[in-house]
């Protein structure tokens, strides 16, 4: 029953991040967010994790990019920013014979349908757009020519993809937790296992690998009263006790955890959300329709945003289980308090850095680089889940409240904020280097 709710209300504001007015607006069946928003339906449904839905959302994004590319010359083609991208992208279609953005939006929806655990659930988000395109007369060889370039289109994205490693993790070592001492260790109520301690071996897109920016070492593991460590996690202790109602907000505003169980005697329940990657994707859409971009512009901004992701994602997760660290939760309930429950629930995966600061940041610089700094927004991602509107003067204060919100929901230490900050910022710094380079600009001049 609470999944259907849920669900419900998850299409009842699918909408929602979009409200905002547009300079132009773009008709109805060439709105993007309503591609995304039933990717991220799918990706909900089968509880993909955080690093995963990344990569989902970088494979649905580029051939919605290779398609546009293809007709508009002032769009730079992958092949120019992403080194290992080596497809032809020649389709059998003529130009002229179908309407390549139809072709792009059809493409995201096809990508996600091949490459989701049930991505037949979009086989109606299909069949609903194609109602749509007719619904608006277009012609129905334009719709079948377009249907057909996404088709060949997808073949390529899916191509690639299968050389990013990915199908390879289920034969790598799974990870076994470290009993004592300074080791991260499955955490209350579900104890899940480590979630992708491979993940580093993933294929990145831009940045040249995933030990590119390993962050400094995160204060030594200690017990004792007087250490810097010990002080960090008495902080963690402390802001949980009695805290504001605006620190609760944020917490809430920011959890994007796809495995939140709560129980009830012996009952566990289930609620799905939506990822980080997912919040930080619908914001890129929310700001491309504010800032009134192009179908084209829109597409550029979107995937950018999805690269960085999948990057900063594999930056991260490097670390994670480099150092290995220990939750607050495990920590606290061990030296300061054994009844001490953190606000949210734990994520299943080693505390350093954060991965919120990461991806923040990272996703902050690049979006300030493509609509410019001071970019006020309303950000209403989470409407769904009950939290929100709020509102924001720019990407980077955006970033800063979502690296805070960690702490504030007592999941992540101070240096794991801090220093998750700095590496997002390297990962946004090496994005932006590299489409620099290829002559990707600002998008709204």
């Amino acid at each position: 029953m609470i999944k259907n709710i849920l669900f419900f209300l998850l299409i009842l504001c699918s909408t929602g991040g979009y409200a905002q007015k547009t300079k132009k607006p773009l008709p109805d069946y060439l709105q993007l967010d309503k591609a995304i928003n039933a990717i991220s339906v799918v990706m909900i449904h089968d509880v993909v994790n955080p690093p995963a839905a990344a990569r989902y959302y970088n494979y649905v994004m580029l051939g919605a990019y290779n398609l546009t590319a293809l007709n508009n010359k002032d769009i730079i083609p992958l092949a120019d920013f992403v080194k290992s991208y080596k497809e032809d992208n020649q389709i059998s279609i003529e130009k002229g014979k179908y309407n390549y953005q139809i072709a792009a939006i059809y493409c995201m929806l096809e990508t996600g349908k091949q490459m989701l655990p049930s991505g037949f659930m979009l086989q109606p988000d299909q069949d609903k757009y194609i109602a749509l395109l007719k619904a608006n007369k277009i012609d129905d060889e334009i719709i079948k020519q377009s249907i057909a370039a996404a088709t060949e289109m997808t073949a390529k994205v899916i191509k690639y993809s299968k050389g990013d490693n990915y199908n390879r993790l289920s034969g790598k070592l799974r990870y076994t937790p470290l009993k004592g001492g300074k080791n991260w260790y499955p955490t209350p109520p579900t104890y899940m296992e480590a979630v992708e301690p491979n993940w580093k071996t993933i294929r990145p897109m831009l940045i040249d690998s995933s030990n590119e920016f390993v962050p400094v070492r995160p204060a030594p593991f200690s017990t004792d009263t007087a250490s810097e460590f010990y002080k960090q996690a008495y902080e963690v202790y402390t802001v949980s006790k009695n805290p504001p109602m605006e620190q609760v907000t944020i917490a809430n505003f920011w959890d994007c955890n796809p495995f939140a169980v709560t129980t009830s005697g012996h009952m566990m329940i289930g609620f799905k959300k939506i990822s980080p990657g997912g919040h930080w994707m619908n914001i890129a859409g929310i700001v491309s329709k504010k800032a009134g971009l192009s179908f084209d512009k829109s597409v550029t901004v979107l995937t950018i945003e999805a690269i960085t992701l999948m990057d900063a994602f594999i930056s991260c997760w490097d670390e994670k289980y480099r150092s290995n660290g220990i939750r607050p939760e495990t920590y606290i309930n061990k030296y300061i308090d054994i009844t001490w429950v953190p606000y949210l629930q734990t994520p299943p995966f080693p505390e350093y850095p954060s991965g919120h600061a990461v991806l923040s940041n990272a996703s902050a610089g690049v979006l300030t680089y493509l609509l410019g700094d001071n970019f006020a927004y309303t950000d209403d991602s989470e409407i769904p889940y009950g939290v929100g509107p709020r509102n924001f003067k720019s990407f980077i204060e955006a970033a800063e409240e979502a690296s805070i919100s960690r702490f504030y929901g007592g999941i992540h230490f101070k240096d794991a904020i801090v220093f998750g900050n700095k590496q997002g910022r390297l990962v946004a710094d090496k994005v932006i280097e590299k489409i620099k380079a290829a002559k990707i600009t600002r998008q709204n001049k």
